[in-house]
């Protein structure tokens, strides 16, 4: 019998886990049918219909590989950004973006710094690569961007991560703070911008984008306020040596015609998106509002969601439990302080009616 080839070292070492259980997953796992899927950030509102048209299009010509400089869609972003074409990097969501960035900039053993309870799919790369992170504790429900920018570099940091707005609380920093935390990392370290949530921020929330600066990349997605997560499509807005490096590793066809057309005439459309916008900025005063009368807080959000702090991770751990018996699929952070929190996406408003019926509900049974 022949014998196992040994897997590399890195992978040999790292822990059998994935950043997120999908609820599918635990919805063969348990018998239980997802009613109000509330725990992804994904867009109930759907995407936009030019959107759709387009994919519908496209989808005749799927037998084809999409274009591998995704050109089309490059010159439109290109110009709404008003950077040169090459200033952009294209990959299968903000996800593998993240992989490209630890992939391109680590070498294993070197230092990351990162929020304790950040978006876990960085870690997760990071670790994949052999990189060493670092974690600062949120302070006040936000990133600690002093700790953050000293941590950085008292390790010798390579890569600094903050998600702006931040996933999981919602809560954001200016154009002016940002600023100031960016010229308190040493030159050396990549900081690493998530905008994920931009669109449902406020209009100082993003510092100007300079791409002339080698020292940030700054990712974006389609996948929250265009409604497109399960096409998987995201950019990076980087310095142009970067994007170039970038072609070096990159997945050439990984983004799909589909994917491309869509994205393209989303664009083009931006009143659907912000009508999205609007609904769930109103979502987001509903949620907060019914965290009050029952007693909760919510925090802050420029995002699609919100964090509804229950008062205790014991508390929130029962909520999420028991919303999900009856059909409702919300998230609870990992680690502490933050794992006192329901992080629930803002739905349409319906959806938003059925969940405050069925939170109420259950919080109380949990109150008592």
């Amino acid at each position: 019998m022949a014998g196992k080839p040994p897997f590399a070292d890195i992978v040999a070492g790292l822990p059998a886990s994935v950043p997120f259980v999908p609820p599918e997953e635990t919805e063969r796992r348990t018998g239980v049918t997802i009613n109000l899927r509330l725990g992804a950030n994904e867009s109930t509102f759907g995407m936009s219909p030019r959107a759709w048209e387009a994919m519908q299009n496209a989808a005749s010509e799927s037998h084809l590989y999409g274009d591998a400089h995704c050109c089309e869609l490059r010159t439109e972003l290109a110009r709404l950004h008003d950077v040169k074409p090459e200033h952009l990097i294209f990959g299968s969501g903000i996800d593998e973006l993240l992989g490209l960035i630890a992939r391109a900039y680590l070498n294993p053993g070197d230092a990351v710094t990162t929020s304790l309870g950040g978006y876990p799919t960085f870690n997760y790369h990071v670790e994949g690569y052999g990189g060493i992170l670092h974690k600062v504790p949120y302070r006040n429900g936000k990133n600690d961007l002093e700790r953050l920018a000293s941590t950085a570099e008292k390790t010798g940091s390579k890569i600094v991560y903050l998600a702006n707005p931040d996933n999981p609380t919602g809560t954001w920093f200016t154009a002016e703070e940002l600023q100031a935390f960016r010229s308190r990392i040493p030159d050396r370290c990549l900081l690493v911008l998530d905008e994920a949530y931009i669109e449902f921020a406020p209009a100082e929330t993003g510092p100007p984008i300079d791409p002339e600066d080698p020292g940030i990349i700054r990712t974006r997605t389609f996948s929250k306020a265009h409604g497109m997560a399960g096409a998987r499509i995201g950019y990076a807005l980087a310095h142009r040596d970067t994007a170039a490096a970038f072609e070096k590793i990159r997945n050439h066809f990984g983004i799909n015609r589909m994917a491309q057309a869509g994205a393209l005439a989303s664009l083009k459309d931006p009143g659907f998106v912000r009508k999205v916008v609007q609904s769930v900025a109103e979502g987001r005063r509903e949620y907060a509002k019914l965290a009050e009368e029952l007693g909760f807080s919510a925090y802050p959000s420029a995002t699609n969601f919100v964090a509804i702090d229950v008062g205790s991770a014991e508390r929130a751990a029962f909520l999420r439990d028991a919303l999900w018996q009856r059909g409702v699929f919300v998230r609870v952070p990992g680690v502490p302080p933050l794992n006192r929190c329901l992080r629930v996406s803002v739905g349409t408003p319906d959806e938003r009616k059925a969940f405050a019926r069925i939170l109420r509900e259950t919080a109380e049974k949990a109150m008592k």
